[in-house]
């Protein structure tokens, strides 16, 4: 395991070299660069023009039938499945934002963040709406509920048809992994997400990831300053097990807080287990982080031996290094996509998807 850790190491280190050449080289007037050719435009490239749909509240609760059924909760929201345009299933995240001036502003915030945004593997914004003491956010309906769900179902009783497979959950991490990347370098104010959790990480049919709930998420220059109140610092703590510990500490939301929480996703699919067991107060970075040299006896038992070992190696060394203590030290989402795309890609026939995604297309392949 440490000399996984260490080639995974180097291997970055070599890559951050190699950049820091390449954007500091001076050229000579003998040097003939041929221009790199311009992505296109695609939907993950671009942001909203602003004429998002408005929905007049009346049409809004017809179409949810009075809003009767929830398929989804947040200390700050619900959810529920509604019917617009000719008979297409809708998700609506209702918020309260009458009840303070804090809820309207989180309201708006998401509102905002999400109209600029589109990626394959982002819930997309569809319209919203509001009323006197209420808004709306109507997104994309994403079928096969979270990962959360899917993970530990079973564990709860659920079909065991239902577990996900090995593959099925690398696929899984390396889309979150690239949701991460475009919110963090591809769009223009720069966006921490502020509360990556497998219960914000919907699945559709074909088990292709869609990072939601943009509540706690901070956009530009805000996400990278001290919160100006204590209402908006609860606001920004992310979800036990998940939290990094030095946003605790400081109260600074940063790229590196997503990719700690990222790391706990990943202890997640190679576990099985629960970020946070509330019955023991036991966190999983506690126990998976036990003991490296048994990487195996880490490893979903439910899967019953069906994995790859030299993946399990990878991505919990890559666990590891998300779960540092000092943020400086984290690799950043393009970093783990490095790793990913080299180590684990291949095996899926996926590296077409891993330079649109870091060109800003959408990659639509399966990997």
């Amino acid at each position: 395991m440490a000399c996984f850790r260490f080639n995974l190491l180097k291997s970055l280190k070599t890559r951050r070299i190699n950049r820091k050449r390449i954007s500091n080289r001076e050229l000579n007037q003998d040097d003939e660069i041929e221009a790199p050719p311009s992505p296109p435009a695609t939907a993950a490239a671009m942001s909203c023009d602003g004429k998002l749909k408005r929905f007049r509240w009346e049409e809004l609760k017809k179409g949810a039938k009075d809003f009767s059924k929830m398929i989804g909760s947040g200390g700050l929201s619900n959810v529920y499945l509604a019917n617009l345009y000719d008979s297409n299933l809708v998700a609506v995240k209702i918020i309260q934002c009458g009840c303070s001036e804090r809820l309207s502003r989180i309201f708006r915030q998401e509102l905002e963040i999400l109209r600029q945004i589109r990626h394959e593997n982002i819930v997309n914004l569809i319209g919203f709406s509001e009323s006197q003491d209420e808004g709306a956010l109507i997104l994309e309906y994403v079928p096969n509920g979270t990962l959360q769900e899917k993970l530990h179902s079973n564990r709860r009783g659920g079909s065991s048809s239902s577990l996900l497979s090995w593959k099925d959950r690398m696929v899984i991490a390396f889309q979150v992994a690239g949701a991460m990347q475009y919110l963090h370098e591809r769009c223009s104010l720069h966006i921490v997400h502020g509360d990556i959790k497998s219960s914000n990480i919907l699945l559709d049919e074909r088990l292709n990831s869609k990072l939601c709930d943009f509540g706690s998420a901070k956009m530009g220059f805000s996400s990278m300053v001290l919160p100006p109140s204590s209402a908006d610092r609860r606001i920004m703590m992310g979800s036990p097990g998940y939290v990094d510990p030095q946003f605790l500490r400081t109260g600074i939301a940063s790229k590196k807080s997503d990719v700690y929480s990222f790391g706990v996703v990943l202890l997640e699919l190679i576990t099985g287990m629960e970020a946070f067991c509330p019955e023991k107060e036991q966190m999983l970075t506690s126990v998976a982080g036990a003991d490296e040299g048994k990487v195996v006896e880490m490893v979903d038992p439910r899967l019953k031996g069906n994995f790859d070992l030299e993946e399990v190696k990878v991505m919990a060394t890559l666990a590891g290094l998300c779960l540092r203590s000092s943020p400086s030290l984290r690799p950043s989402a393009a970093d783990l996509l490095f790793i990913m795309s080299d180590k684990i890609a291949p095996v899926y026939n996926s590296l077409s998807c891993v330079g649109k995604q870091e060109s800003g297309e959408v990659c639509h392949e399966n990997l």
